[in-house]
């Protein structure tokens, strides 16, 4: 579904929701300060619908990387009421954007487009600025009547951009038709300066907010319309880049000489490119890749698996593992393409080794869970399927496979009960429905009544946010 559409969709559910806001919640917003606590509310609201309504990326290399920016990046700044919180959308638009209760949402398309962690930062303590000054609270502050179902549909429409539903980018959080909650020159101004100032204190190389706009900019041209025309037409945008320019050219000479270490940046740029771009156009790429030939073939390896091409990409995972055998990254992905094609005794031994080196990451403990799962091993893939699920716990695929892992040993609850888990978490409510009712019909003792009472709730919860029949 592209893009657009997406936001579109999303902004109509965000209005039908608005529409659903109980009167006490309401009058809990007018004439009153927008507190910490409304903000709370409002942020796991807007946190849900995103999760509900977008492909959020759950490989923790790449998740794991931009929270660790983040971390760094949270560190510089004063403290908050909320923990700094991003998630990755799989998305190629050029977009990053701060919501409210410390809850930032990175494009993948933003992160591939950077050159360097600088840059990437530079995005990221300019949303992080736009938080701890609290920007969008204190103009929700200056609207004495707001309710809270009107204010959902604002920051719907803070989504979408003032040209018909464009996103926006590195910008005002709201188009015309929201215009008293938008970010003001001033309020620009002022996440440059204190994003930069965060930047700074962060380690980061500062040039990298110069260059990282200029991009944006740039990439207008080829881009085939994932640049919002906002972040063009915008009469700011050229002042902005020359005040950091100016500011920038007064600082010490020992803070331009930092150098970004930008090898995690270039891992996950060829996991986001490999897995989420269009295959044939990732390994046109990645052949034409000179830097890093370990990476190449890392991402030329996903690329013709993803398009059935096995005897190529077989040959990517062997120079790959040529490359560094104890890599468990390399390990993980050579693993999980052994797996797919019905090699699991090489596809056992490489993930067992990426989850021995890398406990953490939760896609390799999924997948070895399945191999284990294919090769009859039943209990010890229960075991290692909730120990992904820990780290994930609304991952539709791990629950779907731990359901017909239960579905194979005969437990018909358990298998029903993560059935219906992984319907939930892919927004498919019918089929939901269907392992709900089935598993209500399992449930005999009460620990099984209480799985079933959890259940429920994450139903209810996720069926606010769903389209309407």
């Amino acid at each position: 579904m592209p893009s657009l559409y997406r936001l579109k969709v999303f902004t109509c559910l965000l209005l039908m929701l608005a529409l659903c806001v109980p009167a006490s919640q309401v009058n809990s917003f007018i004439f009153g300060e927008f507190t910490i606590s409304d903000e709370a509310e409002l942020g796991q609201k807007v946190h849900r619908l995103i999760r509900s309504n977008f492909e959020v990326v759950q490989d923790p290399v790449i998740t794991g990387y931009v929270q660790e920016i983040a971390s760094r990046l949270e560190k510089a700044a004063p403290p908050q009421p909320f923990p700094l919180q991003v998630d990755v959308v799989e998305d190629r638009s050029l977009n990053a954007m701060a919501t409210v209760a410390g809850y930032m949402v990175l494009f993948s398309g933003m992160i591939t487009r950077m050159e360097t962690e600088s840059e990437l930062a530079y995005i990221m303590s300019h949303e992080l600025a736009h938080i701890t000054q609290r920007h969008v609270a204190r103009n929700i502050e200056r609207s004495k009547k707001i309710s809270a179902g009107a204010l959902l549909g604002i920051i719907a429409g803070a989504l979408v951009g003032a040209d018909a539903g464009q996103t926006l980018a590195v910008g005002s959080i709201a188009g015309a038709q929201s215009a008293f909650l938008s970010y003001s020159r001033e309020d620009e101004r002022e996440a440059d300066h204190i994003g930069m100032n965060y930047l700074i204190q962060a380690g980061y190389n500062p040039e990298g907010a110069v260059s990282a706009l200029q991009k944006i900019r740039r990439l207008q041209f080829f881009a085939g319309g994932d640049i919002p025309s906002y972040m063009s037409t915008h009469p700011g945008v050229d002042e902005r880049i020359n005040y950091l320019r100016n500011r920038i050219e007064r600082l010490d000479d020992h803070l331009l000489e930092r150098q970004d270490d930008n090898r995690k940046l270039y891992r996950v740029q060829t996991l986001l490119r490999a897995r989420h771009d269009d295959p044939a156009a990732a390994l046109d790429h990645f052949r034409k890749e000179t830097g890093d030939e370990c990476l190449a073939n890392l991402g030329q390896g996903i690329a013709n698996s993803r398009m059935n091409r096995v005897r190529d990409a077989q040959q990517n995972f062997e120079k790959l593992l040529s490359c560094d055998d104890s890599d468990p990254l390399f390990l993980r992905e050579a693993g999980r393409f052994y797996f797919q094609y019905d090699q699991l005794a090489k596809a056992g031994e490489l993930l067992q080794k990426a989850v021995m080196l890398n406990p953490e990451d939760s896609l390799a403990l999924l997948f070895y869970a399945r191999v284990l799962a294919e090769k009859g091993d039943r209990d010890t893939a229960i075991n290692y399927f909730h120990e992904a699920l820990k780290k994930m716990p609304e991952n539709p695929r791990v629950h779907e496979y731990l359901a017909r892992t239960y579905g194979g040993g005969g437990d018909n609850f358990m298998a029903h009960l993560h059935m219906a888990y992984a319907h939930i978490f892919s927004n498919q409510r019918s089929r939901a429905d269907f392992h709900l009712a089935r598993a209500r019909e399992a449930a005999q003792s009460p620990e099984q009544e209480q799985k079933l009472k959890e259940l429920k709730n994450a139903y209810e919860e996720r069926l606010k946010y769903w389209k309407k029949s």
